[in-house]
């Protein structure tokens, strides 16, 4: 009897996704690891095939690969990224999960029309490293400097930062100058750099950004299910804050207020800044202090997320329609 039991509790974990390359037993709290990401995207590529590209836009500050993945052939497009903290690796495995249902699902595929999504699901594979115990991939010489970086601790599993550790989201240049009260030299968290724009990861991701003009973008954070959308809008705050609540009416999580002394410098504060267009963070999973959210809680989240593509897609479009005609009245 003991043993039938345990062999249900399993398969009620794996229901969610049968056949499906990024199933796991998910009762078992394990971590994604970088190593894991780097097979399943390769597993992907050869089972989708066509569907699916894999680009690496840059390397992270110790030498990994920063891939970034291109769901269909359209021109207009999409970018969807996870992974900018350390602690949030369990970002990318939902980001991979939605490259996967975006590939599996013909009907969802064949809707994307003339638009692609891009999808960067692990920004900072050097913190995910660190956060998960694994010092000991990095060169001899850099091991100390990492755990003075972390108070001397060989704990782990707070690690916010990238390699060098410097905080990925206090990168950008949209209120970088006005961060104050930050950590003043490398650390775990929140050390903001010595200017915008100089650690590799983001370097990457803003290349990419630029390169692909995405209609819409979406930053994947944890933890706290909250949807944040709000930063100098300005006439497009209605715009944002619809868009926001269909999101927050997909996902069920709680629409973020918007603050009037909020200070950026996030990788969704530049993109609205910047091309003056819809941005969004979605911070996943129940809220667990200063560590990464237990992956026993991935099912849930998946359910929350599934369709959050498809909305996007939707909104993306209609973003076109509004654009031409605006056009058609000049």
């Amino acid at each position: 009897m003991k043993k039938i039991t345990i062999v249900m509790l399993c398969l009620v974990f794996l229901l969610p996704f049968p056949g499906d390359i990024l199933a796991k037993e998910l009762s078992r709290q394990e971590q994604y690891t970088y190593e894991e990401y780097q097979r399943d995207i390769w597993k992907m590529k050869s089972k989708y095939k066509k569907k699916l590209e894999v680009h690496t836009i840059g390397y992270s500050e110790y030498g990994r690969k920063l891939y970034g993945i291109k769901v269909g052939t359209g021109k207009k497009s999409i970018l969807i990224s996870g992974t900018h903290h350390g602690r949030e690796w369990i970002t990318a495995l939902m980001v991979m999960k939605m490259v996967e249902n975006q590939v599996k699902e013909e009907d969802l595929y064949n809707r994307m029309g003339d638009y692609s999504i891009w999808f960067v699901p692990m920004l900072n594979p050097d913190g995910v490293t660190i956060q998960q115990g694994e010092v000991r991939k990095f060169p001899l010489f850099s091991r100390m400097a990492i755990k003075k970086m972390n108070e001397g601790s060989k704990d782990f599993a707070h690690w916010k930062s990238n390699g060098r550790g410097v905080d990925l989201n206090r990168q950008y240049p949209a209120g970088w100058e006005e961060l104050e009260g930050e950590s003043p030299k490398p650390s775990f968290k929140n050390y903001k750099g010595e200017k915008p724009l100089e650690a590799k990861e983001v370097q990457a991701i803003v290349s990419l950004t630029d390169k692909i003009k995405p209609t819409l973008a979406v930053a994947y954070h944890s933890s706290g299910q909250e949807i944040y959308w709000q930063y100098n809008n300005k006439e497009n705050s209605e715009r944002d804050r619809d868009i926001a609540s269909k999101l927050a009416a997909t996902t069920g999580y709680e629409l973020g207020k918007p603050d009037p002394d909020a200070i950026g410098a996030g990788y969704t504060d530049w993109f609205i800044t910047t091309y003056h267009l819809p941005a969004f963070t979605i911070e996943i999973c129940p809220s667990v202090e200063e560590t990464s959210p237990p992956l026993g809680t991935f099912a849930d989240e998946w359910q929350r997320n599934r369709n959050v593509t498809e909305v996007l897609l939707q909104e993306a479009k209609q973003l076109e329609n509004i654009h031409k005609r605006n056009l058609d009245y000049r």
